[in-house]
Formats: structure tokens, sequence, C-alpha cells
């Protein structure tokens, strides 16, 4: 397939990987290039509005955009960002279209610097010594697990900082889970792969950061109790029996390339390092929704106050990349029934392309009851089940596992689901002790409080490239106002309120306040009120640090649960760009605030322009939505935790004349084949109920 022929949103193929690096390093034969990313530039959202809509009425496209690639590469010495270049290279024509030097910045976590640190920290004789010290039950092997720094003002975040913990595993097995065994020791590493500081940690509630060794508590050995890997736990239960989805006449999606097509919906699979699964151009029946979704950021600060343990906030997306780190899906494993896997690619330092196989997949699931009704004069009942399309993708960055997925429903319903799995992080502390911010989830093992904070971007298309947010609440109606007509006081109205400039705004499940996307300009005849898709979000804590605090000066979307922005093409990250050690400032906050003061300075200068950069009625809009887990570890949450859900929902508000799903079929046991289980039989066919036999018609 020709480049010309790629679809302007598909990711980058290996092939454009491979030309682009070769681009690079032919433009600048003097430096050596060390690539850390090479992934598609979306092209401007001004072109694609005229591609998209000639592409959806059947016109000729005059002009296609340009493949462009973002690259992101060392050139020369990589002597902490001195020599750090984002490019934009025209994959067709091989001209460089910009080049900027990213100084004083940190790329995404590097796996082979990662490695290179970890050997370099225990080759260190004093990282020996320190560990001889700890004198470690016979056999233990230790392991480092790597965190990337999170500012505190201590340090200058222009040097490239690791800090690294230390674990042991007492068995042979290589999955024997390390996290039950916590040590002592933290060694803070250079960029460069050198010792900075070596110390002990506190195990109390005061900053008790020590450089003399305490022996390692052998009362904190365990059996098998602490662990997770089939070959290493006691016994499995037996009463689960297998489960088989069947679909005798296939899935009902079809794909082409990275189009999906199902039940009236259209999508287009995005995928990269950073954010991983993204979604474009979204349609219901030839209806426009959403040009783009995806996770913006995702943000997981720690409470435990205690240096160096305050460092302990990461940007799993920022830092380590969703797609970099997605898993190989595997069947019969994260998905079940007939499924579509879409791969994703990445590139190594050296320029070629690397295969992130089965990042995504693709399926149908049944969801309980789409609609039903009994008509209670007749006993006819007529019910509708739900399917619905899934598109999910699991990351694993460190100790934790994320499952991402959005749900797309047949009455033209979509949601986004998070699930929090893995590990918890641990750290050492005194056996008998108890400290104020975190569970013992073992012995003389504590998980600390902390908070995962995601913010989902919403750019809406919804029936028109402009649109407003609307804020809707749910009021009573007062009783002893005798210009209303409320004499049982049980009667309640709703305000609405349309938002006209940037904003954060916050949720209040006191008046039922909802949010809701609207094209002015489209009219529903029915409730002759503008169609809209109305956001339902997750109620959850906002960020617990103090505003003072670099961690809330680095996720500003931490403050408010919705925002609405003018969309900028730049801003497709929460909390700006480059987060890994930043200082703030850099955030939807900051966007927001820089254009008020423009607007601001562009009013008192006299010169009569009156445009509203802040303006959001009626314009090419983003919706953000913050939300998360407030994750106070339980006992139970040990060794691996239940996966912790959290969901966004978006319903159609006033957008179709009647029930979109109506024409689903109804659900009948003639085509879904259900089994009756009699005691310890089961048979396939009519089911008995009441002592009649019911027929193979609707249920």
């Amino acid at each position: 397939m020709a480049i010309s022929d790629h679809h302007p949103l598909d990711p980058l193929t290996p092939q454009e990987i491979s030309q682009a690096a070769k681009h690079v390093s032919n433009a600048f034969p003097e430096d050596k290039a060390y690539f850390r990313v090479i992934t598609l530039a979306e092209p401007p959202k001004q072109e694609m509005m005229l591609f998209l809509d000639a592409e959806h009425q059947g016109q000729p496209i005059a002009t296609r955009p340009a493949r462009i690639a973002t690259v992101q590469v060392f050139l020369g010495a990589r002597r902490d960002g001195e020599h750090f270049y984002e490019l934009r290279v025209n994959v067709e024509t091989r001209e460089i279209v910009s080049k900027e030097r990213l100084l004083g910045r940190h790329p995404h976590v590097d796996g082979n610097d990662m490695v290179k640190t970890e050997a370099a920290c225990l080759n260190d004789p004093r990282v020996q010594a320190a560990i001889k010290d700890l004198q470690l039950p016979e056999g233990a092997v230790v392991k480092i697990e790597p965190w990337t720094y999170a500012t505190d003002g201590l340090n200058d975040m222009s040097q490239k900082i690791t800090m690294c913990y230390f674990y042991m595993r007492l068995s042979s097995h290589p999955d024997a889970n390390h996290y039950a065994y916590p040590l002592d020791l933290c060694v803070e590493m250079s960029g460069s792969a050198e010792a900075l500081n070596i110390y002990y940690l506190p195990s109390g509630t005061n900053n008790e950061i020590s450089t003399k060794a305490t022996p390692y508590d052998r009362s904190k050995i365990f059996s098998s109790e602490i662990e997770y890997h089939p070959d290493l736990v006691a016994a499995h239960r037996k009463t689960t029996k297998p489960y088989h989805v069947s679909q005798p006449e296939g899935p009902s999606f079809t794909t082409q390339g990275n189009l999906i097509t199902w039940e009236k919906w259209h999508i287009r699979v995005g995928f990269n390092y950073r954010e991983g699964l993204t979604l474009h151009d979204v349609r219901y029946d030839s209806h426009s929704l959403f040009y783009r979704l995806s996770l913006s950021e995702m943000f997981v600060p720690y409470a435990d106050p205690r240096s160096p343990y305050a460092r302990k906030a990461a940007f799993d997306l920022g830092n380590d990349g969703a797609g970099c780190n997605a898993n190989n899906l595997q069947l019969g494993c994260d998905c079940l029934g007939h499924i579509k896997y879409f791969d994703g690619w990445h590139v190594t330092s050296a320029g070629d392309p690397i295969k992130i196989p089965n990042a995504i997949c693709l399926h149908e699931i049944d969801d309980g009851i789409l609609w039903k009704h009994t008509n209670f004069r007749t006993g006819n009942a007529v019910v509708a089940r739900s399917r619905v399309l899934v598109l999910q993708t699991i990351i694993t960055v460190s100790n934790y596992e994320y499952i991402f997925a959005f749900y797309f429903g047949q009455d033209a319903s979509l949601s986004y689901e998070v699930r929090a799995t893995g590990i918890v992080s641990t750290v050492p502390m005194s056996v008998g002790e108890k400290l104020p911010y975190g569970t013992n989830v073992a012995r003389g093992i504590m998980a600390p409080y902390h908070q995962h904070l995601f913010c989902l971007r919403v750019d809406p298309a919804v029936a028109g490239w402009k649109n407003s947010l609307v804020i809707e609440e749910s009021h009573p109606m007062p009783v002893d106002d005798e210009s209303v007509h409320n004499p049982f006081g049980i009667g309640y109205t709703t305000r609405q309120k349309i938002i006209e400039e940037e904003c954060g705004l916050d949720l209040d499940h006191t008046v039922n306040r909802t949010f809701k996307i609207v094209n002015e300009q489209v009219i529903n005849p029915v409730m002759q009120s503008p169609v809209g898709y109305k956001l339902a979000p997750h109620y959850s804590q906002l960020l617990l640090a103090h505003p003072s605090s670099y961690h809330a000066k680095r996720s500003e979307f931490g403050s408010h649960s919705i925002w609405v922005t003018r969309n900028h093409d730049n801003e497709l990250f929460a909390s700006g760009q480059h987060t890994m050690q930043s200082l703030g400032g850099e955030g939807i906050a900051s966007w927001i605030r820089k254009r008020q003061e423009h607007r601001q300075d562009r009013s008192s200068d006299g010169n009569g322009n009156t445009s509203n950069p802040t303006s959001v009625r009626n314009e090419d809009i983003v919706v953000w939505h913050t939300f998360g887990s407030t994750h106070n570890p339980r006992v139970e949450d040990w060794p691996v935790m239940p996966a912790e859900k959290m969901a966004v929902g978006f319903k159609p508000v006033n957008f179709f004349t009647a029930n979109p799903s109506m024409d689903v079929a109804p659900s009948s046991q003639e085509r879904n084949l259900s089994v009756l289980v009699d005691g310890d039989r089961a048979r396939h066919g009519d089911v008995v109920e009441n002592g009649a036999v019911m027929g193979n018609g609707h249920c």
C-alpha cells in the first residue's frame, strides 16, 4: 500500500517509521541519532474537517493531509537533554518541517536506560556494601524497582534522577512476589547511571532517613500466602466450570484496516506510544458524534509524606506511555469470544520499528437487557437483549495493571471504563507498627494511601463541528411562592446554563448536575431544543495534595472534575507535553489563564479587536473529565487486588426522535439456545415455567 493510500488518521506503519528515522539520520549525518519517539503527528483539525466532510458526502477529495511524523530524538551526546529535539518530518517528501530543541526536558521512560540503571546500581561497590549490611536471608535475590522522580523542589530537575527502591525475592521462581519483601534501602541514580545518594528508609512516622542499616527482620518471611503465580499458589478452587462464548455465524462487526463498523457505529481506531488507544471520527447511523476520544493523562500521587516517598507520584502516560506498556492480549484470557486484534508500533533507539502485538482487542459481549415491556393485560413480553462492542487495551506500569475499554451500545450510548488491578506498591515498616497514611496488608508491609486520577479528553462533533457545553440541574419548586403552582410540594424543574468561556467546573450530586454537549444550530423536531449528548461523569474525589504542592502544580487537571476549552491542535495532554520531572504551570489551567491574560492585554491596547479566544459557545470545543479513585488499600487487595471499576458514560439527549434501538431484534430462545439446568441435568430446548412449556418464539 502506498503512503498516500493510508487514511490520514491511521497510525504510522512500520515502513513509515523506518522512513522517518532514515530521513532524520540523513538530515543530521554529523550526529548519532538516538530515537525515543516516532509517531503520527495528526493532521490539523481544520484540514481534517474538510477531508472528513468530503469523505462522508462521497465527494472528491482535492488534497489529502500530509503524513507527518513527530520524532523525539537525541542528536549527539545524551547529557540531561542537552541534545534532545522534537522534529516534524514529512514521511513522503523527506522534509524536516520543524525542529525544536527541548533543553532541560526529559523523554518518557527508556527501557534500555532502566536496565542500565538497575545494573549500574547493583554493581556499585557502595550499594553492594549497603545490601550486605542488611544481612538478608541466605538465597535472597535483590530486585530493584526504578521510579521516576516526582518533583519536590529539593533537586535540580534539569538533571534526570531515578529513584531505585529495593526488594528481595526468596524463591527461585522468577515470578515470585518480590513486593512482599520491600527493603529499607533506597538509591538515587543520575541520568548517566551513577549513584548519587544511598540511604536507608524510614520505618516510623518521622523522616528517619539513615545511613546506618538495620538487619533484616526474619519474622517478615512468609509462606505461599503472599504469592499469586499459579505455580506457587497452594490450591485453586475447582467449582468454576468452563465458560464458552459462541457466535456460530461469526461476529457482527466488520473491519477495514483501522475502520470498524458495527450496529450503525462507524469508528476509526488509533494508537500511539503515549495515549495508547485513541478513537477518531466516531459516528452513529451517519450522524457525527465525536472527532477524537482519548485518555489524556493519568496521575498517581502517593500520600506517604515522609522523604523520599513524597517523590512517588507518577504520570503513567506522560512519563511511561500507555502505548509503550501495552500488554500482548491473549485469546481466552484477556478477551473472550470472537476477537479481532490491532497491533501497535513503536520505535527502537536505532530507529527500527518494534511491534507491540495484540495491543487492542475488539469483541462483542452480552450486556443484559436493552429494553423490555410486558403487557400485563395479555401477559405477553417483548425483550431485546443488549449487545455491546468492546475496544480494550491493558497496560502494565511496574506493579499496577490498568484495563482501558470503550463500550458501544446499540442505543447510541458510549462509555469509557477503567479497571485498576495488579499489586499495590509496598514499603517496609517495623512489625507491630501502624502508620496513619497506609494500610498494613501483611506483617511488616505497608501499602500507602494514594490516588489514581484520570483525565478523559473529549473532542466532540455533535451533529457538526461547533458545539456548546450546557450545565443542567434539577431543583425543587418552591412551596410558599404564590406565583408557582406547587400546592403539594412535590414539583421540581430543571435549570440550564450555557457555558460562555473556558473554565473548570465541578460536580454536585445534590442538584443532579449533568453536562450536555449540544449543537445549538441543530434543533430536535420533537423537543424543539438543540440536539446533544450527555456526559454521565464518574463521581470521585479530586486531588488531595495541597494547592501549593508540586503534585498540584504538575497535575492542574486534578482541581476540577470538568473543564471546557477551545480546541487547539497542540493541547492533547492535560498536564502538558513534557511531564517527566516537570515543575508545573504547563497544563490545562495554565492554558486558560494565559489566554485570558492575552485577551485582557489585547482589549487594553485600544486596537478594537473584539474576538474572544476564550469563548466556548458555538465553537470547536474540547471537554475534559477528571475522575478516578482514592485508593486506601484493604487487606483484601493483597497480594493482587481485585479490579476496581470506574466508568464514564455518554448518552444521546434529544438527539433522535425516538429510542434509536427500537429496531434491535427481540430476544428468543430459538436464536440464543440457552440451557435449562434442572437439578444436575442441563439440556437445550424449550423452557419450562410454572409447569407449562414455553415455545421458541418471543420471550
